[in-house]
């Protein structure tokens, strides 16, 4: 039989291999030394990241209460602050963001409505020491803390950060306070600067007084200088150029000023944004809606995620 001419070897194209986007910073950029217990973060891109480079997911639950009068979250007037730790944690969420008022964290301030009948171990205790008592008990239930100022005082939110009666010079004291307070305290996750900048806030403009990025670089940079271990929550503005967006939902400034931390690895975005059932926004009134939403997401903070801000 004739033989056959031996064919070339075939030849397959090589695929480039795709660039893992967070090779750069699996590891936390800080180069800190770990702390003794449980996991602490960093974020990478438009990721949060462990300290071994392990995606982390934030699945968390508000425990609303030391923003108001009561100066202890709510519910211990009828539960038992163990029994409520342990439904959330239950219910697969692995974060809790405790909202507070600077009042809270006056020396001596005592907290009001815990039934001590059946919480007897918070009685006597002041605010700060019943937040001590929560986070040993998260932190014993695998739950991480993420610390939210959310009030200046009892009275209600503010507009910009500081108010006639809570300075900025206290609002930094306070978390610097707070930071100190939970140094190598792996359960305090994070702290959340200030809740939902709105009305006069803005962001990149440079004026001391209502730009809230700059604003956030200070009270971000001292609290890191105090604790270089926290991740740093920084919610938008109202309006940016005239568009106007959810309170704290406006992100459109990170494109061209972004927040600049002295620790790299610490900013962390995070934008309010809520369906019609809070307010009938315009864009949930459109013909398109909602296959409109993506577009609207995109423009006001989706675009930090895609574009890995």
């Amino acid at each position: 039989m004739p033989q056959l001419p031996e064919l070339p070897p075939l030849s397959l194209p090589v695929p480039t291999p795709t660039p893992d986007p967070l090779a750069a910073c699996k590891l936390d950029p800080a180069n800190l030394p770990p702390l003794a217990t449980g996991h602490v973060f960093h974020t990478c891109g438009s990721r949060i990241l462990s300290e071994t480079g392990e995606p982390a997911q934030i699945t968390g639950v508000s425990w609303f209460g030391m923003e108001t009068g009561t100066f202890a979250p709510h519910g211990l007037w009828s539960r038992n602050w163990k029994t409520m730790l342990d439904q959330i944690a239950s219910l697969g969420f692995n974060t809790i963001r405790l909202p507070f008022t600077n009042e809270a964290l006056v020396d001596g301030q005592m907290p009001k409505s815990i039934n001590y009948d059946i919480n007897p171990d918070l009685k006597g205790k002041t605010s700060l020491e019943v937040m001590d008592v929560l986070i040993k008990g998260a932190g014993e239930r695998g739950l991480k803390v993420i610390l939210d100022r959310h009030r200046p005082t009892s009275e209600g939110q503010s507009e910009l950060w500081y108010t006639d009666r809570v300075s900025e010079e206290r609002w930094v004291q306070d978390w610097v306070m707070l930071a100190t307070h939970y140094r190598g305290n792996s359960t305090v996750m994070g702290v959340d600067l200030h809740n939902e900048p709105r009305g006069p806030a803005t962001w990149g403009t440079g004026d001391q007084s209502t730009d809230w990025r700059l604003a956030a670089e200070r009270a971000g940079n001292a609290v890191l200088q105090a604790n270089p271990y926290l991740l740093i929550f920084v919610q938008g503005v109202e309006q940016v150029n005239g568009d106007f967006y959810w309170w704290g939902g406006n992100l459109q400034g990170v494109r061209d000023n972004p927040v600049r931390l002295q620790v790299p690895g610490r900013v962390v975005y995070s934008p309010h944004d809520y369906g019609p059932d809070v307010y009938s926004q315009g864009w949930f009134n459109t013909p398109d809606f909602p296959s409109n939403l993506p577009g609207v997401f995109d423009t006001h903070w989706g675009y930090i995620a895609d574009q890995q801000v």
